[in-house]
């Protein structure tokens, strides 16, 4: 799991899944207020390089973005990942005290990925997600009206989303 900023919380869907399954893994950010891009990415290589290439990353709002600069940095691979509410770091609610992730990574991500994105998320748009997970190669989801698809979007256990990763890891494992 790669949180976003504040990290997620006992509510959020990425917590749920954790305390659910044992394997699962949440990368520890130094600082999850006040992020520093080099950290964060930092952070997931040091998580793969222990977990290993058979890893699946399930990445939420700026945990996105740590993903895909690690993967246009790193030489390590994992075999997919699940890209959830991507912030659009040139949007109006972009948080100020995120550092260093205003200039994302412009060629495929060398592994197979998911975008899920909302069409009211107060971070992002249906437009930037549709661009990007065509420049990264993503299969792309629209879950419609779900906010920032985080706590406050009241998703549980996100059945849709746990479908998603099941049809992420067939596929990748089909490869």
């Amino acid at each position: 799991m790669v949180p976003g900023i504040g990290d997620s919380g006992p509510g959020h869907w990425q917590s749920r899944w954790q305390n659910a399954d044992p394997e699962c893994v949440r990368v520890r950010m130094r600082d999850w207020d006040y992020p520093v891009c080099e950290e964060w990415v930092a952070a997931v290589e040091d998580a793969v390089r222990r977990l290993g290439p058979s890893t699946v990353l399930v990445a939420h709002s700026l945990g996105c973005l740590a993903v895909a600069n690690w993967a246009a940095r790193s030489p390590a691979r994992v075999r997919g990942a699940l890209l959830v509410a991507v912030p659009d770091p040139g949007g109006p609610e972009f948080p100020t005290q995120a550092n260093g992730f205003a200039v994302l990574p412009s060629r495929s991500l060398p592994f197979p990925a998911t975008m899920v994105a909302s069409s009211d998320d107060p971070y992002s748009s249906l437009d930037f997600a549709r661009g990007w997970a065509s420049r990264w190669g993503c299969r792309l989801v629209e879950a419609g009206a779900a906010g920032h698809l985080n706590a406050a979007s009241n998703l549980g256990d996100w059945p849709a989303g746990q479908a998603l990763l099941r049809e992420l890891r067939d596929a990748a494992a089909a490869t």
